[in-house]
């Protein structure tokens, strides 16, 4: 499930990737506070668990001043997951909901439109980013598309990733191919992170631009509407499919 929402508004945050979370978050309470509940809590504690969606946000027309966009025409969110349950409870939400708010900032909703995904039929396909993506190791460290853990990394995220939403893995290995992707560093002002490091921003290396991946068909189609790295669901590795094959 796919969608596509526009907004109104004249200040945006350059850092935006909490407000998307957030604007996601208060969706699914609004819909449905128990599957709310189960989603981000368990045993009175944060649910760590992967989530299952990725969304990316594009300004159109926009200035910066300070730590702001100054919008001068829309703010486009997109948002994929392949769990309909979920889908329809972030749909539900904020179609219900005309104004959204968040800190000093406030949008208003302008529409809400449902997009086709597209198929991939073969084994291999080409994708590009909506948001930027992001690949890690063990230690936390944000790698570069040159690493040579990077394919090992990617592998072992998409596997979890699959596994925790359908209940097994990847089918067999992930072959990565970088065509055009370009180095991001993307900031973040996480709370815990501050509190941790007493530094204001995280700052996450990542990738955005086009390239291929090779392997198994199913897995190949859950990636395209789950996404794929670390921090989906905080607004990386949103994609779409250039060619499918």
């Amino acid at each position: 499930m796919r969608m596509k929402i526009e907004f109104a508004t004249k200040r945006f945050p350059k850092y935006y990737n909490v407000l998307g979370v957030s604007l996601i978050k208060e969706s699914i309470k609004k819909a449905s506070p128990d599957y709310y509940e189960k989603l981000y809590f368990y045993n009175d504690k944060s649910n760590k668990t992967s989530k299952n969606f990725t969304y990316s946000f594009y300004i159109k027309g926009y200035e910066i001043e300070g730590d702001d966009f100054l919008v001068k025409d829309k703010v486009i969110m997109n948002i994929s997951t392949p769990d309909l349950e979920l889908g329809l409870y972030i749909y539900n939400g904020i179609i219900n909901k005309k104004t959204i708010k968040y800190k000093d900032y406030e949008m208003t909703r302008l529409r809400v439109d449902l997009i086709k995904e597209k198929v991939i039929y073969g084994e291999e396909v080409l994708f590009n980013t909506l948001s930027p993506i992001c690949i890690k190791d063990n230690k936390g460290k944000f790698l570069d598309v040159n690493n040579e853990n990077y394919v090992k990394e990617l592998n072992y995220i998409a596997d979890t990733v699959l596994k925790n939403y359908r209940g097994y893995g990847i089918k067999k290995e992930i072959e990565f191919e970088n065509l055009d992707l370009k180095k991001v560093v993307v900031k973040e002002p996480l709370r815990d992170f501050q509190k941790i490091t007493k530094r204001q921003y995280q700052c996450v290396n990542s990738y955005k631009g086009v390239f291929r991946l090779k392997g198994d068909n199913e897995d190949l189609n859950d990636i395209y509407k789950l996404g794929l790295g670390f921090k989906r669901g905080q607004g990386f590795g949103n994609l779409e499919v250039v060619n499918g094959r």
